[in-house]
């Protein structure tokens, strides 16, 4: 199956890399936590926190905004603006360099609808044309088996250095952009649907440049016979995968094939097949909330108990534990310390 597609997306000018990746991101998609529709008079400056495991959308609508990064250098975006951290981390938005901040939690918020809210930080009652208009999302990124790439992202993806190549984010940019400035019935929802698409729009667009300077584990999948590999094991984690099935994947003998994952990934293939394993338990137990006996049963575990300490072993914690640590996105939206 994967030939065949290699073939066809040969044939239609893709190369062997993006085939692959483009197959294993079927399943990404951002799940919006809480959003805000911030409408601010300058000057000023709002501090998002650092949300382990978070990302973090801004949409600047109208006005012009500077982004603090998390590395600290600051970027100027204009109105139209598009940006994604796909890592969140502590940032701020700005209407000039160097201005203090107010964390956003601390802005009286007035709620749109299950999980947008609305920001009014106006000087007055009536809209200026001076004032700065923002949609902001904090999200979850879940891209399943495919966490190592999530950690090879750039602390922040602009949408402006895409438009030339993909000029369809045009029109969603533009539809965000009248939702915003509206007062339509349904806009809040509307905006945050459109906000989820752009995101995951950005990292496939950075995907199908070639990850950027990423190297590593992407490195392993611009390498065609390795791609085979990762892209079977990842259709079929729960197969009794033995070192000479992947070797024989490859097309190499096994001892070619172990030495050569191991120098572009950093582990065994086996290793690799288990952290993979384990991070889809991970997101079906606590996004899904499927059993952990289900979850053992389909990654191809005999026991609960095999299952549980392999879980342990690399996770840090049995897959019990996860069933209090699903409940953490809702703790933290209650606290709105982003």
């Amino acid at each position: 199956m994967l030939d065949h597609s290699s073939e066809d997306a040969t044939s239609a000018g893709l190369s062997p890399f993006t085939d692959v990746v483009s197959e294993l991101l079927g399943g990404m998609r951002f799940v919006g936590l809480k959003y805000r529709r911030i409408q601010i008079s300058p000057p000023f400056g709002v501090h998002f926190g650092n949300e382990v495991g978070r990302a973090q959308f801004h949409f600047i609508s109208r006005g012009t905004v500077y982004l603090r990064r998390p590395e600290g250098d600051v970027e100027k975006l204009e109105a139209g603006s598009a940006v994604l951290l796909p890592h969140g981390g502590a940032h701020d938005l700005l209407s000039a360099p160097d201005l203090p901040c107010r964390t956003v939690s601390a802005f009286a918020e007035a709620p749109l609808c299950d999980t947008v809210a609305a920001i009014n930080a106006c000087d007055t009652d009536l809209c200026r044309s001076t004032d700065v208009v923002i949609f902001s999302g904090c999200m979850e990124l879940e891209l399943g088996g495919m966490t190592p790439l999530v950690a090879l992202m750039p602390s922040v993806m602009s949408v402006g250095t895409l438009l030339d190549r993909y000029p369809e984010l045009l029109p969603m940019l533009e539809a965000m952009e009248r939702e915003t400035r509206g007062d339509r019935a349904g806009f809040a929802g509307i905006l945050a649907r459109l906000a989820e698409v752009v995101s995951v729009f950005i990292v496939r667009a950075w995907v199908e440049c070639g990850c950027g300077t990423a190297a590593g584990w992407v490195a392993a999948l611009r390498d065609p016979r390795l791609a085979r590999v990762i892209a079977a094991v990842h259709r079929d984690p729960g197969r009794e995968w033995t070192v000479a099935e992947l070797a024989s994947v490859m097309g190499s003998s096994r001892s070619v094939f172990a030495a050569r994952f191991l120098d572009v990934t950093g582990m065994t293939p086996l290793r690799y097949l288990t952290e993979l394993r384990m991070r889809l338990a991970a997101q079906w137990i606590t996004r899904d909330k499927i059993p952990i006996e289900t979850a053992a049963d389909r990654l191809g575990y005999g026991s609960h108990a095999a299952f549980s300490r392999a879980f342990k072993r690399t996770m840090g914690h049995r897959p019990g534990a996860l069933r209090s640590i699903q409940l953490a996105p809702r703790t933290v939206q209650q606290r709105e310390t982003r």
